[in-house]
């Protein structure tokens, strides 16, 4: 694991990135649009470029998030930063499942799919591996349960 993956999984859970974090979003938006996906969470953390559609507008919504792979799909969590509120991009997802993800450059329509029981279970261990910041944020958002999805390629 690289110097800055490594320091990057020990700010995760601070509440110094619970401030900052959504203020790079932004940055990071740019960041992906402009090396087509190849850079995104600034390279720091395994990550991809997931587009939805506004449940209101309709509208392309660009979402850089943390993204693992999972034998021929992926698991995407709204953790929202440990917020109370559910990411736009989770409901987007449950309005209309399908997307499209960006990794490494290579755009792929795909379908999400809220997990639950045991299969949320297994999700939510291979994420908090990838990103131990999760179970900081689940303790910041009590009140609500973060919707963890499964993308298949289409």
């Amino acid at each position: 694991m690289s110097l800055f993956r490594a320091t990057a999984r020990r700010l995760g859970p601070t509440r110094f990135l619970y401030r900052v974090g959504p203020l790079l979003v932004p940055l990071d938006r740019i960041v992906s649009r402009l090396t087509r996906g190849r850079v995104v969470a600034l390279g720091l953390i395994p990550s991809a470029l997931l587009t939805t559609r506004g449940r209101r507008t309709g509208a392309p919504r660009d979402n850089p998030l943390l993204c693992l792979p999972d034998g021929d799909g992926f698991i995407v969590i709204g953790s929202n930063w440990g917020r109370p509120e559910q990411p736009a991009w989770a409901l987007n997802l449950l309005t209309d499942p399908a997307a499209t993800l960006t990794m490494g450059g290579a755009a792929v329509p795909v379908k999400a799919r809220l997990l639950d029981g045991e299969e949320r279970e297994r999700a939510w261990g291979l994420l908090v591996a990838a990103w131990p910041g999760y179970v900081t944020y689940q303790t910041r958002a009590p009140e609500r349960r973060m919707h963890i999805f499964r993308l298949d390629p289409v």
